[in-house]
């Protein structure tokens, strides 16, 4: 890409620029296509029996798919989707099930039937991962792990439940080691990238993981790196809005070990390369 080149862009939603052939085809689809009535995410968990962090969870799993946001950057469900999932068997039990979360260790370990030690333990060594998290009042992460998961542990892995630890925990154990942010960010990368098959957007998904500084050496045209900040995803659900509570959150979403940091670099080049690829041959997103 040419150092040249020109950043067309629009607003999309409130503080969030797109590429303008971005927004042209927007708005192209929305004056050919029939407007599908849509609804708020209220509306979507009542008619689907969930709570609105349920709801927020299922649609981060993939169980929901969410329609094109309001306005203001609010989620909107369509008619047909709510539908689809009402018609799914088992529900609504099967997908309350599958959205239950337990949070913080006692209550993980509860489910599992062990001491919160042990799952402490394993949970830092990556044998649990959790789909999320939230920062208390005194500032420390409290993790959330989805129960259904932990009733599969259990069944899977009941030589864990017990006895000593193995030599590759031990070893973990003694270097402090703490794999939970980083086995969460990569769990939280991996349902975005499985939500988009937009180039750029999965672009943005891997740059948003990574240090600015590591931004800026992987991508120097400053035309991308607008392109991939307007495209970057929302912070996940219950990210705090308290300064502190939100700083101590902003670091989980950062990778931190080289390696780690290696991994995402290195994809987030090879998505570049075919981002542009894309915007080449077809002349839209990306800058232009």
């Amino acid at each position: 890409m040419n150092s040249d080149v020109r950043v067309c862009a629009v607003l999309d939603e409130p503080g969030r620029v797109v590429p303008e052939a971005r927004a042209e085809q927007r708005a192209e689809t929305t004056a050919d296509a029939p407007r599908e009535p849509l609804f708020g995410a209220v509306r979507a968990a009542r008619e689907l029996g969930l709570k609105r962090g349920e709801l927020a969870r299922a649609v981060q799993l993939g169980l929901v798919r969410a329609g094109p946001r309001a306005p203001g950057g609010a989620a909107r469900f369509t008619r047909a989707e709510v539908d689809r999932v009402r018609a799914a068997e088992g529900f609504p039990q099967a997908l309350r099930g599958r959205v239950e979360t337990v949070a913080g260790a006692d209550a993980a370990a509860e489910v599992l039937g062990i001491g919160p030690s042990r799952l402490t333990r394993l949970a830092r060594c990556g044998h649990l991962v959790p789909i999320g998290y939230r920062i208390n009042r005194y500032r420390a992460v409290v993790w959330l792990y989805l129960a259904a998961e932990l009733r599969e542990f259990a069944v899977r892995e009941a030589g864990m439940l017990t006895g000593i630890a193995s030599p590759a925990d031990r070893e973990l154990i003694a270097a402090r080691t703490d794999l939970r942010p980083r086995a969460w960010r990569g769990r939280h990368v991996g349902l975005l990238l499985r939500r988009t098959a937009d180039p750029w957007e999965r672009a943005a998904v891997l740059a948003s993981v990574l240090p600015e500084e590591e931004v800026r050496a992987v991508v120097p045209d400053p035309a991308e790196r607008i392109v991939l900040a307007a495209l970057a995803p929302a912070p996940p659900y219950g990210h705090p809005r308290l300064p502190a509570a939100a700083a101590v959150a902003s670091r989980l979403s950062r990778a931190q070990d080289p390696d780690e940091i290696h991994w995402y670099r290195t994809s987030l080049d090879f998505a570049l390369t075919g981002a542009r690829g894309q915007s080449k041959s077809t002349g839209e997103r990306g800058p232009t």
